[in-house]
This record gives structure tokens, C-alpha cells and sequence, in this order.
């Protein structure tokens, strides 16, 4: 098998190219970051030459490239538009001319907006774009709706996948896991911006990969939430990562009323792909450890 990866110097795509080899997969990398890697392409996702660093007749196009923090769209919000859907136009343009055998697009659930505590998203249900208030989340809708009319006039097979917010060891903390988890490694006193109880399904690095890998294979247009079984809440990220690193910092909570949500049912891809997570909490922190 052989994949070709948008973004694949980022987090996630670091991880899924790790992945691939440790399953004898073949991919070629596709980033804008100098590097020199057998099977790496520098390539700007917009550029026309990405036809010519495309295998034709390859098994999967991952695309994982985007600006993907929301500030970052936010703060230019025409390149965000430029990379996040004019990339996306040109891999659909390039994937038809290679022949590529299926396009597996990198959504994510911020497309769901906050909830009430309680309620679940599921796939089929509708996303309101009236209320949508992320920058990124309107670049990830576009892109689906690009992709499913793109499919409805003779694209290959795409497969959606909504990322739940993901986790993991890099560099610099970027989701609420790693920020949390660094601050009861480092501080007395932790604040919390609004309520303990608000949360996400986040998702460790690692299982994202191997919900991608689970993906290949698949036909016509289907979309799966790829986001953790259950909603972890901020207090009880505290509360592992304290037991984890043995320190108990003093915990504020600005507003233990202004509880703030996210909750994408995982049920259609556990039962379709037969993947679920395989990293309990206490395993994802456990990873965040300083080596």
C-alpha cells in the first residue's frame, strides 16, 4: 500500500508516517518544511508542481495540511482561507489528475460549536454554519462540502474524519491537556478559565493515527467523528495529572457556571472501522512525562 501525506512534518502527521512504517506502508510526505527524507517532498499544498510528487494510482491521499489553530486563522484570516481551502481545491484538482484511488480529508469537531452539557453530536447531524463563530471550523466545513460535491462528480471514494481535539508529546503544549498537565508540573496555582466541569473527548496522538490507518479502504463519502469515548473534563485532567506527577497545586475556577462543551459520539466509527482508543487518560498523560 502506498499513501501520500499533506503536513506531514506537524504533529499528527509525524505520528501517522511512524504509524505506516511500523505497518510496512508505504508513504511519500508532502510539507513546506525543508527536510531531507527518503520519500519527503517540499511542496506548498497550493502549488501546481504537486501534481508532479503525487504518485499516480496511489492507495490514499491523507490530507492532514492546514492552519490549523484558530488564533492563527483568525490573525490571517485570508491565508487561513488561501491554505485551509484554496490548498484543499488543489489537491482535489490534483488527486483527479493522479488517479488517486481515495481522498481522506482531516475535519475536525470544532465544526460542532459548544453544547449544552448532556447532548451529543453525531454525524448526521446538521451543522448549523449561522452558528459558527471559529474561523478554522468555517475552513473545515468548506472543505467538506467541497469534497462531497467533488465526489458527487466522479472524485474517488473521501472519507471525513472529525478529529476530536487531540493530545499528545511535542515541544510546545498546544491543546488543554498538555496546558493543564504542564501547569501542575510547574505551578502552585492553577486558574482555570471558567468551569472544572467544561471538557472535551480529547484524543491521543496515537490513536488519531491509528484512526487514520483504519480509514484506508473505504468507499463513496462518509464522514466519522475520530474523538475519545467519553468527555474528560478539566478537573479530572487536574486530578490524574496530579496523581501522576505527585504535585497538588491549588486549583481556581473563574466561573464554575460558564461550563463549556464538546461531545462527538464515537459509536459510527467504532462500529464501521472497528476502532476505538486504545490509550486510557492516565496512559495519554503518562506520555506528556519529560524524558
Amino acid at each position: 500500500m502506498k499513501i501520500v501525506i499533506t503536513g506531514s512534518e506537524s504533529f499528527i502527521g509525524s505520528e501517522l508516517k511512524a504509524h505506516c512504517r511500523a505497518r510496512g506502508i508505504e508513504c511519500i510526505g508532502l510539507d513546506v518544511l525543508p527536510k531531507q527524507e527518503p520519500g519527503y517532498h517540499q511542496v506548498d499544498i497550493r502549488s501546481t508542481d504537486v501534481d508532479a510528487v503525487i504518485p499516480e494510482n496511489a492507495d490514499a491521499l491523507v490530507h492532514l495540511a492546514a492552519i490549523s489553530r484558530d488564533q492563527d486563522c483568525r490573525r490571517d484570516l485570508r491565508n487561513a482561507m488561501d491554505v485551509n481551502i484554496g490548498g484543499t481545491i488543489n489537491l482535489i484538482r490534483a488527486a483527479q489528475a493522479r488517479k488517486v484511488k481515495q481522498f481522506v480529508f482531516a475535519s475536525s469537531e470544532w465544526i460542532y460549536g459548544n453544547v449544552q452539557p448532556g447532548v451529543v453530536q453525531t454525524e448526521d447531524d446538521p451543522v448549523d454554519i449561522t452558528k459558527m463563530t471559529s474561523e478554522y471550523a468555517m475552513t473545515k466545513i468548506v472543505g467538506e462540502r467541497l469534497l462531497f460535491v467533488a465526489h458527487q462528480r466522479g472524485l474517488c471514494p473521501v472519507t471525513v474524519l472529525r478529529f476530536g481535539i487531540v493530545y499528545g508529546p511535542r515541544p510546545t503544549p498546544m491543546s488543554a491537556v498538555e496546558g493543564i498537565f504542564n501547569e501542575v508540573r510547574t505551578l502552585d496555582t492553577i486558574e482555570i478559565k471558567g468551569s472544572l466541569s467544561s471538557g472535551r473527548r480529547f484524543v491521543h496522538v496515537s490513536d488519531i493515527a491509528d484512526g487514520v490507518l483504519s480509514a484506508l479502504g473505504r468507499s463513496g463519502y462518509e464522514i466519522f467523528n475520530l474523538s475519545g469515548n467519553q468527555v474528560m473534563t478539566f478537573g479530572e485532567i487536574i486530578k490524574q495529572s496530579a496523581n501522576i506527577l505527585n504535585r497538588h497545586p491549588q486549583v481556581v475556577e473563574t466561573d464554575p457556571k460558564a461550563i463549556n462543551l464538546r461531545n462527538p459520539d464515537n459509536q459510527k466509527v467504532r462500529r464501521e472501522l472497528g476502532w476505538e482508543p486504545r490509550l486510557s487518560l492516565e496512559q495519554g498523560l503518562a506520555t506528556l512525562l519529560p524524558s
